[in-house]
């Protein structure tokens, strides 16, 4: 029986990754972090009662955690997903987001090259890396230039360029997922699209009043997670272990999202959105699109949404879920 460890099990991808492992007849070893009030399991709930899934709490900056764990299940495969992911919020705690989304990774990679150096290693990367400065037509590829442009996207480089070390160092097979922005039903309430889903429902049902967000114009090359998921899979059944880009090379601003939302609920978007002071970055990324043309030829990837078909999803889900 393959085994696979997922770091951020609990959260959008983690719980979609687990689904698609177990649906393989992977053995899957879940870590997620301990809380005493509001545990969010709730995307892995129907996962408990599965033999073949093993829930880990604890903090993935504890090497001995890792350790302990690569040593007990000597893993085939270890996903990385675990962050502090919120842009916004890294410039709130830039320390504490270098330490999940940057330390953490190269404890991890240490602990993989003197417990397991058999075990394949993914490490989930951001289109945030690319700053949204100077997008080429056909968006960026794995030839693009760096240009970090938040706390967030800063330790998201180092972590990049770790496994690049790492790889070529030791010969670990560990390989790094640049993705653009992706979605679900299972999205925070706190990030863009599932804030704008979520919102629009609560206004056409009288919940609340407007929808507060902050800047509209930045565009974002959008997906959906389970497709995503499936390209991080596969990129560590290749034989040569490489970086990928995995975008759809669609997408929309941010206004035209909201626009498109409000037209499914048949409201007027000068009567849902007022912008909010609390919402503005200090430094925003104005153009993200992603090429993902070598994944589509080496690792035989497309994805299966487009944008608009993910909001439709998603506005629906919470309409459903906000009207019981």
């Amino acid at each position: 029986m393959f085994k696979a460890i997922i770091s951020g099990v609990a959260g959008q991808d983690g719980s979609f990754l687990s689904e698609f492992l177990l649906e393989k007849g992977y053995l899957v070893v879940g870590i997620t972090r301990r809380k005493s009030v509001d545990p969010g399991i709730d995307n892995i709930k129907h996962l408990l009662d599965n033999p073949n899934f093993k829930l880990i709490y604890g903090d993935i900056l504890d090497p001995t955690l890792i350790y302990r764990l690569l040593a007990d299940h000597k893993p085939h495969e270890f996903y990385n997903l675990a962050a502090m992911s919120h842009v916004g919020q890294s410039f709130k705690e830039p320390t504490s987001t270098w330490r999940i989304n940057a330390e953490a990774v190269i404890s991890q990679l240490e602990a993989i090259n003197q417990v397991s150096p058999y075990t394949r290693y993914y490490q989930a990367g951001t289109s945030e890396l690319w700053g949204g400065i100077n997008c080429p037509p056909d968006g960026y590829d794995e030839s693009s230039r760096f240009n970090p442009r938040s706390p967030y996207a800063v330790s998201k480089v180092a972590a990049y360029w770790a496994v690049k070390n790492y790889r070529e160092s030791y010969d670990l097979h560990a390989c790094n997922g640049v993705l653009g922005n992706h979605s679900s039903t299972r999205r925070g309430l706190d990030f863009a699209t599932r804030k704008i889903t979520h919102g629009v429902a609560s206004v056409k049902l009288g919940l609340q009043d407007k929808l507060r967000m902050g800047n509209l114009e930045p565009f974002r090359d959008e997906g959906a997670s389970p497709d995503y998921v499936r390209a991080m899979w596969l990129m560590l059944q290749q034989e040569q272990p490489d970086d990928y880009v995995i975008a759809t090379g669609d997408g929309a601003t941010i206004r035209q999202m909201l626009e498109y939302v409000c037209e499914l609920a048949e409201l007027d978007i000068e009567k849902v959105y007022q912008q909010d002071p609390q919402f503005m970055r200090p430094s925003d990324v104005p153009y993200l699109k992603g090429n993902a043309n070598k994944a589509k030829e080496k690792l035989g990837w497309t994805p299966t949404y487009n944008w608009k078909q993910l909001l439709e999803e998603m506005y629906l889900n919470d309409y459903h879920q906000l009207s019981k």
